[in-house]
């Protein structure tokens, strides 16, 4: 299982006091060829691929794709008042968040050389798409995360696509959330109306949002001719914990990541080995009565993890080793704690930051990386809707210094056009004085 399987350099430091049984990166394998066909299928036959293969994997037939503006406000009358109040909630925190990050991303003018003007411009993407989850349950705060940020960041068009049997409160989301447009696609068929083009869904330039394995992979396949946020597949939760460390909050808070769905990877990492085995009786007492038991109970059989780690350093290297997407420190200093930690989607400092306050409403995006991705990038954002681009321009004394220089490299390289381009310019310039 390379997924979960330790660095040789910790082998000897850990043990699992539960191992995964499945690896879910290598389950993934049996979608690609699926998915292939379907964005083959979809760039030849556009609207009726998309209308099959709606009909085969969602069990709905339209006629019209795209949520007509009284559909979307009928949507959105049919919300309860306290639904539309925590909606709006959500909404509000997001984008204040989303708008105090926009803030720190400044365009850039400097002078390195006299006549030298070097600078960069933020530009937000003109279309985007936002792919909303439908799953098991109305996430009323998926389309939050992927067009509000959009919305803030300044794009022209924002396109929203769901699947056609999700909750009209998803609906009624996208609406609140702004998008420009919203479509009743969901899985790779919806990537690749949106990645493509058809008659009814109009190509973007970029596509956010998480998905199942099969949106994951089509995302994957269609990077290239257009932008992709990251692969963010199915969730993730890891708990790195010391003797301080509650198993019942602990186990509370990994059930309630287990239960999006049956892939969902969650795990406790500790130096406390009362504490891994309380844990582990808890997460079994707690499964007994959950509602949602059987997905949650199907997800920790397969994926749960606890992972006994010799001392501290052991767990701050496994937890970076894991990246996890959703990262809980509970231990007895969790902030100077949290400082050693590099790898993770987003942190959650001390037992009372836990992921479902991110998840819903507090303002930070819960779009995160998975599958190790946290090695690399951060999580879903305002800087993912802009682009930024530098520009160049010289005057006179920037000519002279820069020109002689880029004559000889160029000469080096062999490549007379280039010494030419170079060339010229100080030639027209030392022709003037």
């Amino acid at each position: 299982m390379a997924s979960v399987s330790a660095p040789k350099s910790l082998q000897g430091s850990l043990e699992y006091v539960k191992a995964p049984q499945r690896d879910n990166i290598g389950d993934n394998s049996q979608v690609i060829e699926l998915v292939t066909t379907v964005l083959k299928d979809v760039r030849e036959r556009g609207d009726a691929a998309v209308r099959d293969y709606s009909q085969k994997f969602d069990g709905v037939s339209l006629d019209q794709f795209e949520v007509s503006p009284a559909d979307r406000q009928h949507a959105v009358d049919q919300l309860d008042k306290q639904t539309r109040a925590d909606t709006e909630f959500a909404i509000e925190n997001v984008r204040r968040f989303a708008t105090a990050q926009l803030g720190t991303i400044l365009p850039l003018e400097v002078e390195p050389l006299p006549g030298l003007h070097l600078g960069h411009t933020v530009i937000p993407i003109q279309r985007v798409g936002a792919y909303v989850p439908g799953g098991r349950f109305p996430l009323l705060s998926a389309p939050i995360m992927t067009i509000v940020p959009g919305k803030v960041a300044g794009c022209d068009e924002v396109v929203a696509c769901l699947p056609p049997n999700a909750h009209k409160a998803m609906v009624a989301g996208c609406h609140l959330s702004g998008a420009d447009r919203i479509f009743l696609i969901g899985g790779a068929q919806a990537i690749a109306a949106m990645a493509y083009g058809t008659d009814s869904v109009p190509a973007v330039d970029k596509i956010m949002g998480p998905g199942n394995a099969f949106v994951n992979e089509a995302k994957r396949q269609v990077f290239g001719p257009v932008g992709i946020d990251q692969l963010a597949g199915p969730s993730e939760i890891f708990v790195v914990a010391d003797s301080t460390g509650n198993p019942e909050l602990i186990a509370t808070d990994l059930l309630a990541q287990a239960e999006h769905d049956v892939r969902t990877r969650v795990g406790l990492i500790t130096t406390d080995k009362a504490l891994a085995e309380a844990t582990l009786k808890e997460v079994e007492r707690q499964l007994r009565d959950l509602a949602t038991a059987e997905i949650a109970g199907e997800s920790w059989k397969n994926y749960g993890e606890i992972v006994l780690c010799a001392d501290d350093a052991a767990m701050i290297a496994y937890s970076d080793h894991v990246a996890a997407e959703h990262l809980q420190v509970h231990t007895a200093d969790a902030h100077g704690f949290a400082k050693k930690l590099r790898n993770y989607g987003s942190l959650f400092v001390g037992e009372n930051a836990s992921v479902v306050y991110s998840d819903k409403n507090v303002g930070t995006n819960h779009t995160l990386p998975t599958m190790g991705a946290g090695k690399y990038t951060g999580g879903l954002w305002v800087g993912s809707y802009v682009k930024i681009a530098t520009y160049q321009w010289l005057e006179s004394d920037a000519i002279r210094a820069v020109a002689p220089a880029a004559m000889r490299q160029s000469d080096s390289e062999g490549l007379e056009g280039h010494r030419k381009a170079a060339a010229i310019r100080l030639e027209r310039l030392n022709a003037v004085a």
